[in-house]
């Protein structure tokens, strides 16, 4: 099995167990619900391949119409700040732009969140 294919199958793995903040963000997201936008979850996205090797990130949640990534920070991003911030890096410098929401952020005041991104989308 390839690098891909592992890391397609490890997204589908997280699509089928999201984190309470992630099910509450998809439920306000499928279907276009949002501004009429199509946005994939866990979606897998290509870096690097040119004389350097191939590396994929999974975004929580990608619009590509917009180029924009939403990701849901939870606990585990405490421990991985410096990673985030150079993985951001790498999205911007790719054309994407990033947001980030805060578990607590999405499932304490949910309309306040897709506020953000209705102003974000236009």
């Amino acid at each position: 099995m390839n690098k891909y294919q592992k890391i397609r199958n490890y997204a589908r793995e997280m699509r089928k167990n999201p984190t309470d903040a992630e099910k509450l963000m998809w439920m306000n997201l499928r279907n276009r619900k949002l501004c009429g936008k199509k946005f994939n979850r866990q979606f897998v996205i290509q870096h690097g391949g040119f004389m350097t090797s191939v590396n994929y990130f999974i975004a929580d949640f990608h619009c590509h119409e917009h180029q924009l990534i939403i990701e849901i920070d939870g606990g585990i991003h405490l421990n991985q700040i410096e990673y985030d911030k150079i993985r951001e890096e790498i999205l911007v410098k790719m054309g994407y732009t990033v947001i980030r929401f805060k578990n607590e952020e999405v499932l304490t005041d949910i309309s306040k969140v897709l506020k953000k991104l209705r102003d974000i989308l236009g």
